[in-house]
C-alpha cells in the first residue's frame, strides 16, 4: 500500500485508505503528514523534559499544535508547505535541545528516533515518511489506543491554536500535547495505562474547549439569538469558512469600505452570533451548507474563497484561481495568505482586489436560519427551559452535535430530527446541524426545537448547559437529566469532543454514522462497558431507545 490512514469516519470501506484518502489527499501527502507527527514526536518529547524541570519552551509549543492541527482530516493538500513545516521542526528541535543544555537538563542517551533523524533534502524526507506511519505498531490494541490519543490531541491542537491567536493559552494543556505524544512513543506502556491516559486526554480537551470558549466571549461577547440571512445581495463578496474567528475580525475590518461583502460559509455560520461582528453592515449573512456541499457552492458564488482551517474539498479547476487558504489550512496552486508577523493583522488585500473583479453571488435559496444558543444565552432562558420541563411541555433533550459528512447514511440525522416527537428539543452544534437547521420543526412555548449553539468547540456550550441543570433540577448524577446524546463524527475534533464528554461522566452516548475504524474490537469494548457508548441502528429503533 502506498499509504494507510483511518482517522476520519469516511476512511475507505470503513479500515483505511491506502492508495489514496477519501478526503481528497495523495499518498505522499498522507506519508508527509505522518513524517510531520513523528518529528512532533521528537520535539515534545524534549519539551516534556523540559517541562519535568519547569522549563518551558513557547517555541516547541507552538510547533506541535500547528503541527498536529497541520495533519488534520481536509485541512492541508499542500506537499511544499508540509515539507516546509518538517524542516522547520529539525531547527525548533535543534532549538529546544540546546535550551535544554543551557539550562543543566540532562538528557538521557537513548531517545526514540524521533529525536535524532534527520535529512538533508525533500527526497530523503520522503523516502523515510513511506516508514513511520500508524502500522508501524504491530500490537492492534496498542495502536488503537495510541492512535486514539493522537487523535484527540489533533482536535485538542485545533481549539488551542484558535485560542492562542487571540492571545490565550493554557500552559497544562501544551504540557499534556507533549506528555502525550511522548506516551506514543514508549513502547512499554500497556493497555491500562494508555487507556487511562485516553481518559486524561478527554479531560484537558474540557480544559482547552472551556479556554477557547473564554478567549471568544471576552473577544467578541457572548453569542446571542440571531436570525441569520441565507440569501444574497447584488454585491461582489468573499465567502470565508473555517473556524478562526480572528482570521473572521481580521477580514471584516480591512472589507469594511471597500463595497465588499462578507458571508460565512459551513462552521464559519456561528460568526454571526457574535455581538462584535454585527456592527459590520456588509457582512451579509450565511452561504450554502456544510462542507461537502462546497464544490458545487462555491462554483455559484463567484468570488473568492478564505479557507481559514479545516474543511477543505480539492477544488474543481473552473475556480481553484477563486481559493485562498491561511493558518495551517493549504492546497497546492492556490494562494496562501501568510500569517501574522509580530502581532501585526494578516494582510487580505489580495483577495480584496480579487473580490473586487467578480459578480456578485448567485443565490442558491432565501429567508433566514436561527442561532446563538451558546450556554449564557440558553441559561438566560433557564426559567422558561425548567418550567416547560416541569409542566411537560419539553420531554426531552437529544444532543446532536458533531459533524455532517457526504456518505448516504448521514441521511439518518435529518430523518431521526423529523421523526422526533413535537416535545423534544434538540441542542446542536458543528456542521452536523445542516441535516436539519432548515427544517421546521416549529418552537415550545417560544422555544426553538432546535438551538444551535454554534461551532464544533462549542459542543463545550452543550456539557455546560448539561451541568448547569443539573444543579437547577438538583440531581447528583448528570445522566439522570432528560437528554439523549446521538452524535455525529467525522474528524479528530469530534473526537477530543467525545472524549471530553467521557470524561465529564456524561454516559450511553450513540455515535455514527459509523464507530471509527481506527477503535479495535478490544478498545472499543473498554468503552462500550464503561461508558454505553453505541453505535447507530435504525431511525426508529433508536427514537424508542432514546426518547422512549
Amino acid at each position: 500500500m502506498s499509504m494507510f490512514c483511518f482517522q476520519c469516519q469516511e476512511t475507505s470501506r470503513g479500515t483505511g485508505c491506502t492508495i489514496a484518502g477519501v478526503c481528497g489527499k495523495t499518498g505522499e501527502v498522507a506519508n508527509l503528514q505522518d513524517m510531520l507527527i513523528f518529528i512532533a514526536k521528537g520535539v515534545s518529547i524534549y519539551a516534556d523534559l523540559g517541562r519535568k524541570k519547569n522549563i518551558i519552551i513557547e517555541k516547541a509549543d507552538k510547533f506541535v499544535f500547528e503541527s498536529l492541527f497541520t495533519t488534520i482530516t481536509n485541512a492541508n493538500f499542500d506537499k511544499s508547505r508540509i515539507l516546509e513545516k518538517i524542516k522547520e521542526g529539525f531547527a525548533v528541535r535543534d532549538f529546544v535541545q540546546k535550551e535544554l543544555r543551557e539550562n543543566g537538563v540532562d538528557i538521557p542517551e537513548h531517545l526514540p528516533e524521533n529525536t535524532i533523524w534527520r535529512a538533508d533534502n525533500d527526497d530523503e524526507i520522503i523516502a523515510k515518511s513511506e516508514s513511520v506511519g500508524v502500522l508501524t505498531i504491530k500490537n492492534e490494541d496498542i495502536r488503537s489506543l495510541k492512535e486514539l490519543i493522537i487523535y484527540g490531541l489533533k482536535g485538542m491542537a485545533a481549539y488551542a491554536e484558535h485560542a492562542h491567536n487571540l492571545g490565550y493559552k493554557n500552559d497544562e494543556v501544551f504540557s499534556f500535547m507533549h506528555r502525550g505524544l511522548t506516551a506514543t512513543t514508549n513502547p512499554d506502556l500497556g493497555v491500562d495505562e494508555l487507556v487511562a491516559m485516553v481518559l486524561e486526554c478527554g479531560k484537558y480537551g474540557v480544559d482547552v474547549m472551556a479556554l477557547l470558549d473564554k478567549s471568544n466571549t471576552e473577544t467578541y461577547g457572548n453569542p446571542e439569538i440571531t436570525h441569520v440571512n441565507i440569501g444574497v445581495r447584488n454585491n461582489p463578496a468573499i465567502l470565508i469558512s473555517g473556524h478562526d474567528l480572528k482570521d473572521m475580525e481580521e477580514l471584516l475590518k480591512q472589507t469594511d469600505g471597500t463595497g465588499v461583502d462578507v458571508y460565512t460559509h459551513g462552521e464559519m455560520l456561528p460568526a454571526n452570533y457574535y455581538p462584535a461582528f454585527k456592527k459590520y453592515e456588509h457582512f451579509f449573512g450565511n452561504y450554502g451548507n456544510a462542507w461537502w456541499q462546497q464544490k458545487q457552492e462555491i462554483e455559484q458564488f463567484n468570488g473568492p474563497v478564505l479557507f481559514t482551517t479545516n474543511c477543505i474539498v480539492p477544488p474543481r479547476e473552473s475556480y481553484k484561481d477563486r481559493i485562498y487558504t491561511t493558518g495551517s489550512s493549504g492546497f497546492e496552486r492556490c494562494t496562501h495568505i501568510p500569517d501574522r508577523v509580530n502581532g501585526k493583522p494578516k494582510d487580505f488585500s489580495v483577495i480584496i482586489e480579487h473580490a473586487k473583479r467578480c459578480p456578485a453571488p448567485t443565490e442558491i435559496e432565501h429567508g433566514e436560519i436561527i442561532g446563538g444558543f451558546a450556554h449564557n444565552q440558553v441559561m438566560a432562558l433557564s426559567d422558561k427551559i425548567v418550567a416547560a420541563v416541569k409542566s411537560g411541555a419539553i420531554r426531552k433533550f437529544v444532543v446532536m452535535a458533531g459533524c455532517d459528512g457526504r456518505t448516504k447514511n448521514r441521511k439518518y440525522y435529518e430523518e431521526f430530527a423529523e421523526k422526533l416527537p413535537k416535545d423534544v428539543i434538540i441542542l446542536t452544534a458543528g456542521c452536523a446541524k445542516y441535516r436539519y437547521n432548515k427544517l421546521k420543526l416549529g418552537d415550545i412555548d417560544g422555544i426553538p426545537r432546535i438551538l444551535d449553539a454554534g461551532q464544533c468547540n462549542d459542543s463545550y456550550s452543550l456539557a455546560v448547559i448539561a451541568l448547569n441543570l443539573k444543579e437547577v433540577f438538583e440531581l447528583n448524577d448528570i445522566n439522570d437529566l432528560p437528554i439523549a446524546y446521538n452524535i455525529a463524527w467525522y474528524e479528530q475534533k469530534a473526537v477530543i469532543v467525545l472524549l471530553a464528554l467521557l470524561s465529564l461522566g456524561i454516559k450511553n452516548i450513540h455515535l455514527g454514522p459509523t464507530l471509527p475504524a481506527f477503535l479495535s474490537p478490544a478498545v472499543t469494548n473498554v468503552l462500550v462497558e464503561n461508558f454505553g457508548l453505541a453505535g447507530i441502528k435504525s431511525v426508529d429503533e433508536d427514537l424508542k431507545e432514546l426518547i422512549g
